[in-house]
């Protein structure tokens, strides 16, 4: 899991690093592998040569004489070997594998001389002092040491060229086939409750192409689903407008005032029922209203200034405190449901206003009726359901006030949620952005 939490959110970057660092990884392991051979190869070259150099120097010193030799040590000097005349050799005995090999190769070759003592020293690293003894009983002492070849600067600078080629190479090909999923997913999330999402391009691979033209023709399918079932829903709604007034004109020539009035009440359920179908439908289709800076502050004072004139208690409570973007008439209409549905139920009623330094706005209805059971949190924002198991219309309502608002939120791009609150009663939340405009129709 700490790994997890390390790891990029994106698929962009997670492909991207895991192509980058197994290339790398694959780069320097063969890099490695070259390097190592070809170390193993120059030592291997290296050592034939440098015991040979060193015996023929050796040679060429014991040939020599006595006053001569010291005249010939700077010719016979290299850069990985030296000679002194006289002496002992210093050192412990050599301890490691490639000191030993080492060693052993130069003793080899030095033959028939006599070794007195190999040494190693720690100065240089891994160095060696030969104490040799030449034919006439002197001695002269081989300071040898191993030289590793060196890697040239421009070796390793192809290696960061090649990594970063590499890289670029590896990000090309990520975003070719990440970048179709984000346009997927954009065009996916612009599609609201109007489904007038766009239309994607349908170019690039033929895999592309395909998922392109797959997706719009499945928007286009929704879409005319969609419109299909609310213009049935919309013109069932209306045309019973036009038999329920003509029922509600002949209750008024009954002669029964008990009977007349059970009429006339289930003729207003029905009037209301179908009032709202029509509200409905019309969400369904979007919100038109262009979205427009208002002093939201004055929308909410008016609204509660209207409920007290109708004898309804509503408090205010907060401030946004300067104008913001939003659909005002659309913002009212989800406010009026939710105060409605909350003194339907509650006494103590408050709209309470929160706005944050993030512009984000959060309008919440608050009330201290019953609540809602946790299990139909979900299930009250849906069309045509109600808690209560009774077909009561009066005390059940419609089903219908907060789908709307739940539309009307959605098409606004505001966020609805509902909440039992710990005092008990209801919370009903609305979060929205009070600067950037709502989604496009």
């Amino acid at each position: 899991m700490g790994l997890r939490r390390l790891l990029p959110r994106s698929l962009f970057s997670r492909v991207t690093l895991i192509i980058v660092v197994g290339l790398a990884i694959a780069q320097l392991l063969t890099f490695m592998a070259i390097g190592y051979e070809r170390g193993i190869a120059m030592r291997e070259l290296m050592m034939i040569g440098i015991e040979r150099d060193i015996a023929s120097s050796v040679a060429i010193l014991d040939r020599l004489p006595a006053d001569e030799r010291e005249g010939w040590l700077a010719r016979l000097e290299r850069r990985n070997y030296r000679f002194v005349l006289g002496g002992n050799a210093q050192g412990k005995a050599p301890d490691t594998p490639s000191s030993q090999q080492f060693a052993t190769a130069i003793a080899d070759a030095m033959r028939p001389f006599e070794i007195v003592k190999i040494g190693q020293v720690s100065n240089p690293p891994q160095g060696l002092q030969i104490q040799v003894r030449l034919s006439d009983g002197s001695s002269v002492v081989v300071h040898a040491r191993r030289v590793d070849m060196p890697v040239s600067s421009w070796v390793m600078w192809l290696l960061w060229v090649q990594l970063l080629v590499l890289a670029v190479c590896a990000w090309y090909a990520v975003r070719l086939v990440t970048r179709p999923l984000a346009q997927l997913a954009d065009a996916a999330d612009e599609l609201g409750p109007d489904l007038k999402g766009r239309q994607l391009a349908e170019e690039g691979p033929t895999e592309v192409k395909h998922a392109a033209r797959a997706f719009n023709a499945m928007q286009k399918r929704i879409a005319g689903y969609m419109a299909e079932r609310v213009e049935i829903l919309a013109a069932i709604s209306h045309d019973l407008q036009t038999p329920i007034t003509r029922m509600r004109l002949r209750t008024d020539l009954m002669d029964d005032g008990h009977d007349r009035d059970k009429f006339r009440q289930d003729l207003d359920a029905m009037h209301t029922l179908v009032r709202e179908g029509v509200t409905y439908a019309r969400t369904l289709h979007g919100a038109t209203e262009p979205p427009r800076r208002i002093d939201a502050d004055a929308l909410f004072e008016s609204m509660v200034a209207d409920y007290e004139d109708s004898g309804e208690q509503v408090l205010l409570e907060g401030r946004v405190g300067e104008p913001m973007m939003t659909r005002p008439n659309a913002l009212r209409r989800i406010l009026t449901n939710l105060i409605d549905n909350a003194l339907k139920f509650g006494t103590d009623v408050r709209l309470q206003v929160h706005a944050d330094a993030g512009n984000r706005l959060t309008l919440a209805v608050v009330d201290n009726g019953p609540g809602i059971p946790t299990d139909q949190l979900e299930n009250v924002l849906k069309p045509f359901y109600r808690v209560e198991g009774s077909r009561n219309r009066g005390t059940g309502g419609t089903g219908l006030g907060l789908a709307i608002a739940q539309q009307l939120a959605t098409a606004m791009g505001a966020e609805l949620t509902l909440r039992n609150r710990d005092e008990g009663g209801l919370e009903a939340r609305l979060t929205m952005n009070t600067n950037a405009a709502a989604p496009p129709d």
